[in-house]
């Protein structure tokens, strides 16, 4: 049986890992965010995905000096988004170190974008990132531009869709759960989990280690995300593994 995940994500804005609220970009947690990964790669962490939340495209050139520094520095595999237009983008994100890409705008805008990258490189280094908010009544409403487009268009279509153009694995978050310390959008993750053939990673929202354990087991989530708790708790990662062991749950175990 595929082992769980235990995902620790770094929000980096102009070369600093940030806090995230609602898509809101609070105060910076890590000057340097290679220091955030020598904690992550002692304490047990499975997978470390990396967002450029910049504001400008021309971040991309610095952002993929700091991708170079973190794989050289990363025992496990990296996951990269934030900025990547083109199958260009991707690959040479990849030549700097990523072992996966993630996609989220100009997947929506171009899903041909999502069947180069799986054509080039294997379905299993194509992320997509999906965001969403809820509608007045309790659709799931996909979300662009850093959630300040609402595309009208349902989770679940969305996801269908990009899972038979080639998506290797699905990222998703509600934007009403980030950072808010309330949990997972487990009702939405279950949506995805429920209807797609394709790992689903959770993220948005853990405040405490049973958020994770509620990812897993009432949403059905492949994959446990999380960003400011990792950075804010000591030995977090650690913390949170051996919790999820205690639970019986299908981790790899802590060495």
């Amino acid at each position: 049986m595929v082992k769980n995940r235990l995902i620790a994500v770094l929000v980096i804005r102009d070369g600093k890992v940030i806090q995230s609220i609602c898509f809101k970009h609070t105060n910076v947690i890590h000057w340097d965010p290679v220091e955030a990964i020598n904690s992550f790669n002692d304490w047990a962490v499975d997978e470390i995905v990396a967002l450029n939340v910049s504001k400008d495209v021309g971040s991309k050139t610095e952002f993929l000096k700091i991708v170079n520094r973190l794989a050289n520095k990363c025992f496990v595999p990296l996951s990269i988004g934030g900025w990547l237009q083109t199958v260009d983008d991707a690959s040479e994100t990849i030549r700097w170190g990523a072992d996966k890409v993630i996609i989220n705008t100009a997947a929506y805008d171009n899903p041909q974008l999502i069947e180069e990258i799986a054509a080039r490189h294997g379905s299993q280094a194509c992320v997509v990132s999906i965001d969403t908010i809820m509608d007045e009544h309790g659709k799931r409403n996909v979300v662009i531009d850093r959630a300040k487009k609402n595309t009208k268009m349902g989770l679940l279509e969305w996801a269908l869709l990009a899972a038979e153009r080639g998506a290797g694995e699905i990222l998703y978050n509600s934007v009403s759960h980030d950072g808010n310390r309330g949990g997972y959008d487990i009702d939405g993750i279950r949506l995805l989990t429920e209807n797609l053939n394709i790992p689903v990673i959770a993220f948005g929202g853990v405040q405490i280690w049973e958020h994770l354990e509620q990812g897993i087991v009432d949403a059905g989530a492949d994959a446990v995300a999380a960003a400011n708790i990792l950075h804010y708790t000591e030995h977090s990662v650690l913390k949170a593994k051996k919790y999820l062991l205690s639970k019986g749950l299908n981790f790899r175990g802590v060495y």
